[in-house]
């Protein structure tokens, strides 16, 4: 049983959590495999998905995740919600837990407000994604997967490449890769690196052959193509040519190692379309470890007490 109410992050889970969750996630992604979509593990309960995001796998991987354990689901759609009317989140909070809502996944643009939203309700609150702070169930999935592969995850080295500084994956990555025994390698270009993450343990590489080498997971994050409107980097083109991967760099990796990304994948800008649909891609058991971790972590949220 999880110690806290909410999963706002992965900095704020311990080990033992972190493992709890990942160890029922296996055994879901066993049943998910069996072709089990039939659980009553949330059998009364009711799951809100309040996305101020767009989102397709996130929102309807945490959807699938509650129907098939049996709890009643409602989709907000901000857009068309009290929202555009000018009702704050704590008041959008408080409707949700007048109306008995047992667990609400948020995604918002503001890094915090989940754990406001938190504080402010008695329904368990999942962060579906948080401005540039964290995204948890991506984390985990992540590592669910590396799990799969590799039996365990300490001692593996992961390298991380593409917009580090607005990734919220990379924070909750490195977060709980660390947590778990792992060193994660990253490498960007000079603007889009945090300086903060070497002091939150990561080895800041000077190339991708640096990161690369050796390393187990190679995870590719997606660049956001405002950021290339601001500046960020020259063009698209030449991010795929300095910072982007191909089966040739991908070498400099283990034998063996898998690729990895959040998606959607922008193909032929942070990874080729050799590397996204060869041998070494796992960026398809992604998304049924998605599944499975949602459906641990919902599950383990609202059990009850014996």
């Amino acid at each position: 049983m999880l110690k806290h109410k909410d999963i706002l992050g992965l900095y704020d889970l311990e080990r033992e959590e972190i493992e709890e969750i990942l160890s029922l996630a296996h055994r879901m992604k066993d049943r998910l495999r069996a072709g089990d979509k039939h659980g009553t593990e949330l059998e009364g309960k009711s799951v809100t998905t309040l996305f101020y995001e767009n989102s397709t796998r996130t929102r309807t991987s945490f959807e699938y995740a509650a129907k098939f354990l049996g709890a009643h689901t409602v989709s907000v759609s901000v857009a068309t919600s009290s929202v555009r009317k000018g009702e704050t989140l704590v008041d959008t909070g408080k409707t949700l837990d007048a109306l008995r809502c047992d667990v609400i996944v948020i995604r918002h643009p503001v890094g915090g407000a989940p754990a406001l939203l938190a504080k402010t309700v008695g329904a368990h609150v999942i962060n579906a994604g948080d401005g540039m702070n964290e995204h948890p169930s991506q984390a985990l999935l992540d590592m669910l997967t590396m799990e799969e592969k590799f039996g365990s995850i300490g001692g593996l080295k992961v390298a991380i490449l593409g917009d580090i500084l607005h990734s919220r994956v990379a924070r909750s990555n490195l977060y709980g890769l660390k947590k778990l025994g792992a060193s994660v390698s990253v490498y960007a270009p000079r603007t889009l690196l945090p300086p903060a993450f070497s002091e939150l343990g990561a080895t800041v590489c000077s190339s991708r052959e640096e990161a690369l080498d050796g390393a187990d997971v190679v995870m590719g994050l997606r660049i956001q193509l405002e950021r290339q409107k601001a500046g960020n980097f020259p063009s698209l083109g030449e991010y795929a040519k300095y910072y982007g991967l191909d089966e040739a760099l991908l070498k400099y990796a283990k034998k063996g190692a898998i690729v990895t990304h959040p998606g959607p994948v922008n193909r032929g800008v942070e990874l080729t379309s050799g590397v996204i649909d060869g041998p070494q891609s796992a960026i398809e058991e992604q998304v049924t470890s998605g599944l499975a971790v949602r459906m641990a972590m919902l599950t383990l949220l609202t059990e009850e007490t014996l």
